[in-house]
Formats: structure tokens, C-alpha cells, sequence
């Protein structure tokens, strides 16, 4: 039995000074901070030009996981495709050049889809304003606008304003309406919980969900009801009794987040057969032409407007090539990001890689249940130590990135805390084997709830 090597991801543990919004340092976290008093560790930076990002940029976990697997700094999507927008080049896609022959050829709507706001993580609103602009030099006459609201990766109520920039600029553009809206819980759902995609799918399609004639207004009453953007329910916009626009057979549609995480089952609902029953649907819209920002998931029948950039010898590939055995564990909030991300956007297992996923717990929020899929996380990696297979072992906790998105401190020392425990019991096995463990981050979160200055909540990703 070779000694194995571990490398564990505390999902947004960052580090930070003492403070009321700072869960980790309220926590008791005995393990770590053995972990800590005896090992040599050092702070890593997780944001801007050192992981690929634009200056000053908050990480991601997608980022941080893509940057740890491939041992290097990768320049991310944020900065190809606003650099696109910068050069001119975006303007002369092929893809997005195929949409518009599309509505053209057909007479029929182009629709733009995505999360608007300038969190950066999933998405960026100058990309969809970009999108507006060609619409507009293209000269076409029906561009609907299907906003998803942040929420998680900006301040909880910001969508207000991030509609109202919309609107300016598709009013100075003369092209778009906005027809419907909906929070990203909904739209971004990546746990399966297809009723949720389902709501937003049906709001774009059927016009289904409550009517909404002025979106400010709607969205200033929800904040006032204690719903933010994150969670406002998919709403279809009104003008006169009728709503502005629905998906239609022959139509285009541009998603224009580039995550591709969060974006994949709402893809899915539009174009892929076979899951009628999990969306709801009678069938699929007849000659509709989808087009993704990025590549979200092999052989989905989409037009991909910036395929990936192949990064060659990232850990995966190396261990598999040497002839090394891997194993990979994480809950299906990081399932992803432990094996795409890290595998520098490979979708595919290596030679001699295995990976195993553990259901999320299904709750609405993660502060309902502060452990979240922790302890089975744990105990899969401890089995499959034990069973002493693999060489090199990589496994995510979710916990202070998830639960920290909620703003409930306490929900997140409770989380923190029990993560700490699981953490103790990989310590202890890895220590009986003779191995490695590895104790790392991919952002920080956690450790700043509270806005330094205002001492309002902070649901964002920290350096």
C-alpha cells in the first residue's frame, strides 16, 4: 500500500482579522489550528492578475480549483471575452454571427439570456451590454433581454440598479426590451432541482409565473417583503395585459454566462431531448438556434461562441501519465469543480481516475443545514484510503464557501466547526498511512460576512 498524498479544499476558508462578520475566527477549529501551530502554511492570493483575473477581481471557486490543477496562473474567461469586446473581435463571432443569420432567415427573435450584474463569477453585465450593441449594428428589430439576478456574488439587493443600466442602454441603443426576470437560485440551479429551472424555463417559454409590469418597482417591493435577488421568483414582464416576448420556435437565444456550472441545466431545458418530464415540457421548441458563451458540457447541441483553450499537463494529467491511481470526492455543490475545473476543463476522467459524488443535502438555503454533505464527503475518502487504491487523493468541503453565501454567522461557525471535526478524521488517517495531507483554499468567504466599513451583511467571495 503506497503512502497517499492528500490535497483537501476548505471551499472559501480564507484569512482575515479578527471581527464580528469573521466566522472562522469565532469558530473553534482545534484541528486546523494544530494544523496551523505545527506545519509550515503560508496565505495564498486568490483574486485578481494572480489568477487570471482582472485587477482586483474577487476568485471563484471555479477559478481557484482551474488555477490549483493546472499549477499555473490561467487566464480566464471574464478577461478573453471582455478583451474581445475591447479589440472589436466580439463584435465578428461566428456564433453569435450564426445567430443573427438565424432571426434573420427565420423573421423570428433573437433572446439574451443571462446573469446581469457585475459579480464577474458566472457572468458579466458589459458582455450582455456587448451582445445589445450588435443587435443594434445588426439592425435587429425583436432583442428580448431574460435577466437572472446575482444576489450572491454582489450585494443581495444591486439587481435594481443593474436593471436600471440595462434599460439605459438598451434606450440609447434603440434595440431590446426586457421580458423576463428571475433570481439565480431558479435560473442557476446546478443540484438537480429541475422544478426550480423549471419555473424560469416556463417564465421564457409559456410566459408562466406572476406578471410584472415595472421590474424597479417589483423588485423594490420583494426587498421590502425580505426577498432579494438571489431568490426572486421568475417573473414574465407585461406591456398592455400581454407579455413582451417569449421563446418561439425559430428563434436564437445567446447565454451569456461563461461559468459553465451554473448554466448547464438551464441549457439543457432548452435543448436537450429526453428530459421532458424533469423540465415539464410537451417537447422541444421547433429550429431553435442556442448559443453558449462558453462550452458548457460535451455533445450538447449548441453553437459555442469561445470554445475552451486546451491547458495540457495539469496535476490530473500528470499523475495519469506517470501511471499513478487518483481518487476525487466532493458533494454535488463542488462535484464540478473537482473534476472539470481542476482537470483544467477537461470533462472526461483521466486514465486511472475516480471520482465519486455526494448528494447535496436538499434544502432552499445552506443555513438550514450548516454540515451540509461533509461527513459523507469524509467518509468516502476515508474508505477509499482505507481500501488504499490511489495514489493521490483530492477532496472539497464545501462548507465555509456555501454557508458563508447565506450571511447567517452563526450558521457558519456551526458549519465551520463541524467541518473542522471531518477534517480531523482525514488528519488522523492519512497520519496512521504515513501520508500527506495537503490543506488548501480556492477563495476566501467565510472569514468576512460583514462589510468592514458599513457592518452590513457581505455574501460575496474575499481574496
Amino acid at each position: 500500500m503506497s503512502k497517499p498524498v492528500v490535497l483537501a479544499v476548505l471551499d472559501g476558508w480564507g484569512v482575515t482579522p479578527p471581527g464580528s462578520g469573521n466566522a472562522i475566527d469565532q469558530a473553534k477549529t482545534p484541528v486546523f489550528d494544530s494544523l496551523v501551530a505545527n506545519y509550515p502554511h503560508a496565505s495564498l492570493k486568490s483574486f485578481g492578475e494572480s489568477v487570471g483575473l482582472p485587477w482586483q477581481e474577487m476568485g471563484n471557486s471555479e477559478v481557484g480549483h482551474l488555477n490549483i490543477g493546472a499549477g499555473r496562473i490561467v487566464y480566464q474567461d471574464l478577461v478573453k471575452i471582455t478583451k474581445s469586446v475591447d479589440d472589436g473581435s466580439f463584435f465578428s463571432n461566428a456564433a453569435f454571427h450564426k445567430a443573427v443569420m438565424h432571426v434573420r432567415t427565420n423573421d423570428s427573435a433573437l433572446h439574451i439570456v443571462g446573469c446581469l450584474s457585475e459579480g464577474g463569477i458566472h457572468a458579466h453585465i458589459v458582455h450582455a451590454e456587448a451582445l445589445l450593441e450588435l443587435a443594434a449594428r445588426e439592425k435587429l428589430k425583436e432583442v428580448y433581454v431574460h435577466m437572472i439576478l446575482d444576489g450572491s456574488d454582489t450585494p443581495p439587493d444591486t439587481g435594481v440598479e443593474y436593471v436600471a443600466r440595462l434599460q439605459k442602454k438598451m434606450k440609447k441603443l434603440k434595440v431590446g426590451k426586457l421580458a423576463t426576470l428571475s433570481g439565480r437560485f431558479f435560473a442557476m440551479d446546478r443540484d438537480n432541482h429541475w422544478d426550480r429551472i423549471a419555473q424560469a424555463y416556463h417564465a421564457m417559454v409559456d410566459a408562466e409565473g406572476p406578471r410584472v409590469k415595472d421590474p424597479k418597482k417589483a423588485l423594490k417591493q420583494a426587498y421590502s417583503e425580505g426577498v432579494f435577488d438571489e431568490s426572486f421568483v421568475p417573473s414574465v414582464i407585461e406591456h398592455k395585459g400581454e407579455p413582451v416576448a417569449r421563446v418561439q420556435d425559430g428563434d436564437a437565444v445567446i447565454y451569456s454566462n461563461y461559468r459553465s456550472d451554473r448554466a448547464k441545466q438551464l441549457t439543457k431545458a432548452f435543448v436537450l431531448p429526453g428530459i421532458d418530464e424533469k423540465v415539464g415540457r410537451t417537447a422541444l421548441l421547433k429550429d431553435l438556434l442556442f448559443v453558449t458563451m462558453t462550452e458548457y458540457d460535451n455533445n450538447l447541441p449548441v453553437e459555442i461562441a469561445f470554445p475552451t483553450d486546451h491547458i495540457a499537463n495539469s496535476l490530473g494529467e500528470v499523475i495519469s501519465l506517470a501511471g499513478k491511481k487518483q481518487f476525487r470526492v466532493a458533494e454535488t455543490e463542488k462535484y464540478a469543480h473537482i473534476t472539470v475545473f481542476f482537470s483544467a476543463g477537461r470533462i472526461d476522467p483521466f486514465e486511472q481516475e475516480q471520482r465519486q459524488l455526494i448528494p447535496s443535502v436538499p434544502v432552499k438555503s445552506y443555513d438550514e443545514a450548516p454540515e451540509m454533505s461533509a461527513e459523507g464527503v469524509a467518509d468516502a475518502l476515508l474508505e477509499a484510503l482505507k481500501v488504499g487504491e490511489h495514489d493521490f487523493y483530492l477532496v472539497n468541503f464545501a462548507n465555509p464557501d456555501m454557508v458563508g453565501h447565506t450571511a447567517n454567522v452563526e450558521a457558519a461557525i456551526e458549519s465551520i466547526e463541524f467541518l473542522d471535526g471531518q477534517l480531523g478524521r482525514v488528519w488522523e488517517q492519512v497520519k496512521a498511512m504515513g501520508g500527506a495531507l495537503l490543506v488548501t483554499a480556492d477563495h476566501g468567504n467565510a472569514e468576512v460576512m460583514k462589510n468592514l466599513r458599513s457592518g452590513e451583511i457581505d455574501k460575496s467571495h474575499t481574496s
